[in-house]
């Protein structure tokens, strides 16, 4: 007879009842493989009951709560196709409520007249009638009413909420006193956080605002602890590591071959790059500047400095789209200075893959331009110089770690178009030495801009037609994917003692408006891309818009990471009082690019305020993304600036993924977090003291250093 397997926080998730093969795989699509990466699957917002509503003054749009008194027998009903209903009225005193549960035959028993129940749902009306469908409900107790907050968790197909929810409480049932904290007792007590279990608790199955308040601090400062340790010890084992000096340099054959000038910014940061490239310890360094301020030259120099060395240069960029786009423009480049290049994407056919991985092993490849697929098992380079990363805040340190690893001897840069303040830089990229580009190119036009509230609507609709009708193309964000549900809160919205009183005003949807959008211009080509989209589907749809076929391009902020459209004349964001200035800022940079004059609209939601107009009115008047940057520091923190997906996703820095987006933008967490893990490593570098801690950080970046091994 076996023994039984010990189940442990890496067991499986189909040990938990009722998790087949099918269920996993659902999970899996969701990065959900063992018990503890369904711990860590944080809800992505939370349904508020905590306010009754009386059914006469029940909103008409979003669910709501209602404390009911169930008044008639339920009576079950079965249909001819074997299916059944339940239906029973109840009441308060504004209003009584035909209630109906389909296929659920054993709640006859559960609702007895006279019994009280809170009903969670959406109330319909029909005169002065009201209904519910299948709505939640719960005993009600005056004294003590049932929890006031409930998880609501990011689902894929063959996952419902209940599923989700229930397979979490059993996770957390099946591991109960196995969870061991990380964070050091002594910065707990400094910093009046609570337990890891009890964070964990809190976080799937809140109490009510305060503790769920106490738990989201904690999480909070967690991943900033960790984030903080894992740079300063990736610098630490990198400054010890060896680099290939490359200082052979002959960069007019490149400069030459431009149809411009280098601007100031431009020779002072390649300048800076040269002089990294000719030490023997590896360059780390971030190249940061505007949409279009000319960093890809600047890495074009790096590379060929590799090249001319006698070794290889790599280009990674986060979508296929833009690695096309890359190798478009600089194979020729480097083609005609006598260099063998090459693109490797997921979409390369399986032939030709082989021949670049080997061109890559024997040297015969100098150059290659790709995706993520540069990290995969089997590319291997003979002689690596340079690896430069393109969109920095799409990529992790532990993403950078595999690309090192792959290219030990080589030095590294970094891009990003995020004007980062050099305070925040320092915090977020303390591993990075960071170049800035603070001029645009000669030729290139400002964007003019615009702030205006639902009242300039139809003016509007009427510029895009204009638009269009002029041969120009138009991007239009939006926030979300889908409109989200009513009585939802999302993690930045909690505060200690209830709902924080944030400014919310309705929230445009990306796949709403694309509809809307596609009826309000018929004749005009309107597509709809956002990030829960399969990456062939997003190509496909992009491809469209960058050949022209498409002339209207509705998206989330997914096309912050999009290719050069110059023929995109007008960049509308809707609900712009729901972005930081420094994001509206880089996704205005993406028109302007071509001849045409261009034009960016920020539509405040309808109900915002003169104060979020004025705030948006800045950008009429401010280019400079740094002064941006600043000022947007000074507002809303750094939130802006650690990379976020939609619907309050991952945001990943340096190599940490931040999983609680929303509340990602506390400044005086993150700085408290960073002179922690800064004085914990002067008093203990190899973290020999700290076991637990050591365990999570490697875990965390998935890396291997000289002192934390």
């Amino acid at each position: 007879m076996k023994a039984p397997v010990k189940i442990t926080k890496d067991s499986p998730v189909t040990v938990l009842p009722g998790v087949g093969e099918v269920k996993a795989k659902a999970y899996a699509k969701l990065g959900v493989f063992t018990l503890s990466d369904l711990l860590f699957y944080y809800p992505r917002a939370y349904e508020d009951r905590s306010t009754i509503y009386p059914l006469a003054a029940s909103p008409a749009d979003g669910k709501c709560a209602v404390v009911l008194v169930v008044g008639s027998e339920p009576k079950l009903v079965r249909l001819r196709s074997r299916k059944t209903f339940l239906k029973f009225r109840a009441f308060d005193e504004s209003g009584t409520c035909e209630i109906t549960y389909f296929n659920q035959d054993y709640l006859k028993s559960v609702f007895s007249v006279g019994s009280i129940f809170r009903f969670y749902g959406k109330v319909e009306r029909a005169g002065k009638k009201y209904a519910m469908s299948s709505p939640a409900a719960e005993p009600w107790v005056e004294e003590a009413p049932p929890p006031p907050l409930y998880a609501v968790y990011k689902k894929t197909d063959g996952l419902t909420q209940k599923q989700i929810q229930k397979d979490v409480a059993a996770a957390m049932e099946l591991l109960f006193g196995e969870t061991v904290d990380p964070l050091p007792e002594e910065i707990r007590e400094k910093r009046g956080l609570c337990d890891k279990a009890f964070a964990l608790a809190q976080i799937h199955r809140p109490d009510g605002f305060e503790s769920l308040n106490r738990a989201k601090n904690r999480l909070i400062y967690e991943e900033f602890f960790l984030f903080s340790l894992g740079i300063a010890t990736t610098r630490l084992a990198e400054e010890k590591s060896y680099a290939f000096p490359l200082k052979r340099q002959n960069l007019s054959l490149l400069f030459s071959r431009l149809p411009f000038a280098l601007t100031a910014s431009q020779k002072t940061a390649i300048s800076e790059i040269c002089a990294d490239l000719a030490k023997e310890t590896p360059m780390r360094r971030m190249l940061v500047g505007d949409v279009g301020s000319g960093k890809t030259v600047c890495a074009a120099a790096a590379m060929l400095c590799a090249l001319q060395n006698g070794r290889q240069a790599v280009l990674m960029a986060p979508t296929e789209i833009l690695a096309r786009q890359h190798f478009l423009d600089l194979s020729p480049l480097f083609e005609a200075l006598g260099y063998k290049t090459a693109l490797l994407l997921g979409a390369t056919p399986a032939a030709e893959k082989r021949k670049i991985r080997e061109g890559l092993s024997i040297g015969a490849i100098g150059l290659v331009i790709g995706t993520h697929v540069l990290l995969s098992e089997g590319v291997e380079f003979f002689a690596p110089g340079v690896v430069v990363t393109d969109e920095q805040h799409r990529f992790g340190a532990a993403q950078r770690a595999q690309l090192s690893e792959k290219n030990q001897s080589a030095h590294l840069l970094v891009m990003s178009a995020t004007p980062i303040p050099r305070s925040l830089a320092l915090t977020l990229y303390g591993d990075l030495d960071v170049s800035r580009l603070t001029e645009l190119p000669p030729g290139r036009q400002r964007v003019d801009t615009y702030a205006v509230d639902e009242t300039f609507r139809e003016r509007v609709n009427t510029f895009i037609e204009k638009q269009v009708a002029d041969g120009g193309q138009v991007f239009v964000i939006c926030p979300s994917v889908e409109e989200r549900e009513g009585g939802e809160l999302s993690l930045s919205e909690i505060g200690a003692f209830g709902p924080e009183p944030f400014e919310r005003p309705p929230m445009k949807a990306a796949v709403t408006h694309a509809k809307e959008l596609a009826e309000r211009f018929p004749d005009v080509g309107v597509a709809c891309l956002h990030g829960r989209m399969k990456s062939k589907e997003k190509e496909a749809v992009m491809a469209a818009f960058v050949s022209g076929e498409t002339k209207i391009l509705v998206s989330t902020t997914v096309v912050e990471v999009g290719v050069n459209i110059p023929n995109a004349s007008l960049m509308l964001i809707e609900n712009a009082e729901r972005f930081g200035l420094s994001q509206l800022h880089q996704l205005r940079g993406r028109v302007g690019r071509g001849n045409r004059k261009s034009y960016c609209i920020l539509a405040a939601g309808q109900g915002s305020s003169e104060k979020a107009l004025g705030r948006l009115r800045v950008l009429a008047t401010t280019y400079d993304g740094y002064a941006i940057a600043e000022a947007d520091l000074r507002e809303r923190g750094p939130g802006d600036f650690l990379a976020v997906s939609e619907d309050g996703g991952v945001r990943q820095s340096g190599g940490l993924s931040f999983r609680l987006a929303d509340a990602g933008s506390d400044l005086s967490t993150l700085l408290d977090a960073t002179a922690d893990a800064k004085e914990l490593l002067q008093q203990d570098a190899a973290l020999s003291g700290y076991p637990a801690l050591k365990e999570e950080l490697q875990k965390a970046f998935t890396i291997k250093t000289g002192y934390i091994s």
